[in-house]
């Protein structure tokens, strides 16, 4: 015969004045934890009490009840009433809700209060934000959730754009199926069918990473920081109905803008509207566009103006702003590390000196009349005008001087007169249509054409700073030339046109002519045309009159122009071009001349970038410069990707690594940095393997490989 299950008896609740409650020296609790006492009574006052006390009687040396009852569990709710009623908010007779335990129990009161503290179960992150959610479609703002719960409105808003994503990955992330970290990036999207595609995209692989998340999910945006976005302003683009991606989770400078067509249409307008305006001036031309290149405006004449003068006021206020700095300066001078507030007025102060130090410029109307004006953007969005720039093809014919001179029958037809105001022409440059996708090859294709010529002009640019910089070198190549002309007749050019006639770049990338090198050459240029005197016989006296070390700084600034490091596409059919020996004879005086100076395009500045390499090659060549520069470690965790997202990522692992292309490395150098020798007179031509391309076609920038070919590979 079963026995009778014995049924439990539950302890009695009932409402005790809040002065017969003691707090009973058995809680386990004594470390602070979570939300504070001031929280929790704040809590209390506006919900009431949600949870009873478990109070116990107190017994007196008899073991007869006293009237009191000792909290061994709800310690902390005890301590929020007390604190409750000191302020006056709470009577000190109010009933408090209790559970009354059996004094003569034997289970231990520690037991009780240990047991009421471990026994509960933690919210699940996802049913919180789903409560803030519940809350927000019920008409509680966000700031009148913050207060609730005694929380920063930006955490709300956290927990609300959490709340939002994708119900699949929401479900995902309930079964632990992904992290709290991942689940954050996919909150930069409010786009739930491209969140799901990008979850499928990476589940499959083993490569989960945040970071990941976010750069698939922002790969057709630009960056709040682009140059574009900051020209023509965020608040401008969202007001012509532009979207804006922003991470409530991580600093990400201003989000991304969605509507890329939007925000160019944006800078074409603005870009047209400046033209607009300087054309009234009556320039004849004014090109207006994204990236000027390098050399834009060789063989143009550039007209100089005069500077206005400051006005009085203009003066005034110059002098007060530099006698400020001047005794902040002295002030501050013995102190280590600036003040926030004092670093950030010096800086006011230097940025207000320099725009009144910027004066307008006044050209002749003459001159405007036949010049032009390039209108651009830097690489941190500012407007960049750049007046006065004569085509060869809009010079005035030279007047007939002397006795060639016809006679003149109407005296006033000779007085030179002021153009009228012309109508500029005016052109806005726009972005080259991307090349067009094709599939990849397997293997290490040899380097594109164009590419090594972007590459090797880069290399160019920095050999001739580095050769004007060593004025040795230049007269020993200059020397070294004259005489293999003189006496050796070799028919090889090399590196040096030493007639000097400079060298111009068939291709650039974007940045070159923001690069260190062209900052630095063009200063140089600039700081020496401004002493060289225009007539021959006035040259002449100058060039004489230079002490040494001036004539042979001139000589390197003027034989560095002659550097040829470009790479160019042999030529065996013509006499048009480099021959195959010819450009081997160049390379290898590359590398000494590079040797000499101690050229490093690492040090001048050059990283490889999905623009202006890691985008131009295959995938096999990608992996292979992550191997060689950051490991092979690295290489294997890009292994998988696709070819734009490979590239991308491969731009960042390499970012500090030094790792340099072949066309940029010395070519002629062995394992232990020394050249091999070159013969001028023929014998071994063969050229390097990224040189012998027999495809004239660049990679395409971006390529994307079959789906399911990649799912399969995985």
């Amino acid at each position: 015969m079963a026995s009778a299950i014995q049924k439990i008896t539950l302890s009695s609740s009932r409402d005790i004045p809040f002065n017969k409650l003691v707090l009973s020296q058995a809680n386990v609790r004594r470390v602070k934890s979570g939300v504070s006492i001031e929280e929790l009574a704040e809590s209390i006052a506006r919900r009431g009490l949600i949870q009873s006390l478990h109070v116990r009687p107190v017994l007196d040396a008899e073991g007869n009840e006293t009237g009191m009852f000792e909290v061994p569990a709800g310690g902390r709710r005890y301590r929020a009433l007390e604190l409750l009623a000191k302020q006056k908010r709470l009577a000190k007779t109010a009933p408090v809700p209790c559970v009354v335990g059996d004094a003569a129990s034997g289970i231990l009161i520690d037991e009780i209060s240990l047991v009421e503290n471990i026994d509960r179960a933690p919210l699940h992150p996802l049913d919180q934000f789903r409560a803030f959610q519940a809350m927000r479609d019920k008409s509680m703002t966000e700031e009148a959730i913050a207060a609730a719960f005694l929380v920063g409105v930006n955490v709300v808003k956290q927990r609300l754009r959490l709340a939002s994503v994708s119900p699949k990955l929401l479900d995902i992330y309930a079964e632990d199926g992904m992290t709290l970290e991942m689940l954050m990036a996919f909150t930069v999207s409010a786009d739930h069918a491209r969140q799901e595609q990008v979850w499928e995209t990476i589940s499959a692989g083993w490569q989960k990473e945040p970071w990941q998340i976010r750069r698939m999910l922002t790969e057709t945006t630009v960056r709040a920081s682009d140059k574009r976005a900051v020209f023509v302003g965020v608040d401008a683009y969202e007001a012509a109905g532009g979207g804006v991606l922003r991470d409530l989770f991580q600093s990400d400078d201003g989000g991304w803008l969605q509507d890329v067509g939007l925000l160019d249409r944006l800078v074409a307008e603005k870009l047209k509207a400046v033209a607009d305006e300087i054309a009234a001036e009556g320039w004849k031309w004014v090109e207006a566009t994204l990236s000027i290149p390098y050399g834009a405006t060789h063989g143009m004449r550039e007209i100089t103006g005069a500077p206005l003068d400051m006005s009085e006021a203009e003066q005034a206020t110059r002098d007060a702003l530099q006698a400020e700095y001047n005794r902040l300066s002295e002030e501050y001078e013995s102190v280590e590390e600036l003040p926030d507030e004092i670093d950030q007025r010096l800086g006011e102060i230097e940025a207000a000196m320099e725009e009144l130090d910027s004066r307008p410029v006044r050209y002749d109307p003459a001159e405007i009349a036949i010049a032009g004006v390039f209108v651009t953007i830097d690489a941190n969005g500012k407007l960049i005008v750049d007046r006065g720039y004569v085509r060869p093809e809009d010079e005035r014919p030279v007047e007939p001087t002397g006795n060639d001179s016809p006679e003149v029958s109407d005296p006033e037809a000779a007085v030179p007169v002021a153009p009228a105001i012309q109508r500029a022409v005016i052109t806005i440059g726009g972005h080259a249509a991307p090349a067009a996708e094709d599939e990849e090859e397997d293997g290490i294709k040899p380097l594109p054409d164009r590419l090594i010529t972007e590459l090797t002009a880069h290399r160019t640019l920095a050999l001739r700073d580095a050769v004007a910089s060593h004025p040795h070198v230049a007269m020993t190549a200059l020397l070294h030339k004259l005489v293999s002309d003189t006496f050796l007749h070799r028919p090889a050019t090399g590196a040096l046109e030493a007639n000097v006639r400079q060298v111009h770049f068939t291709a650039q990338a974007d940045e070159l002519k923001d690069s260190a090198s062209a900052q630095s050459v063009t200063d140089r240029h600039e700081r020496w045309g401004d002493h060289v005197p225009a007539d021959d016989e006035a040259l002449w006296d100058w060039l004489v009159a230079l002490d040494d070390d001036n004539r042979m700084e001139l000589l390197a600034h003027c034989v560095s122009y002659g550097v040829n490091a470009l790479y160019e596409r042999p030529n065996p059919y013509s006499g048009s071009g480099v021959s195959e020996h010819g450009l081997k004879v160049r390379l290898a005086q590359v590398d000494r001349l590079a040797r000499a100076t101690g050229l490093d395009m690492v040090q001048v500045g050059w990283r490889p970038t999905v623009g202006n390499y890691l985008g131009r090659v295959t995938k096999a060549r990608i992996i292979e410069a992550v191997r060689e520069g950051a490991g092979e470690r690295a290489a294997q965790l890009i292994d998988h990707m696709k070819k734009g997202d490979m590239a991308k990522e491969a731009e960042r692992l390499l970012a500090d690594t030094g790792w340099l292309p072949e066309p940029l490395r010395l070519t002629g150098a062995d394992g232990d940095g020394t050249a091999e020798p070159v013969d001028q007179d023929g014998g071994d031509e063969t050229l390097p393997a990224f040189l012998t391309d027999d495809d004239d076609e660049e990679e395409p920038a971006d390529v994307e490989e079959d789906e399911d070919a990649m799912i399969a590979a995985e």
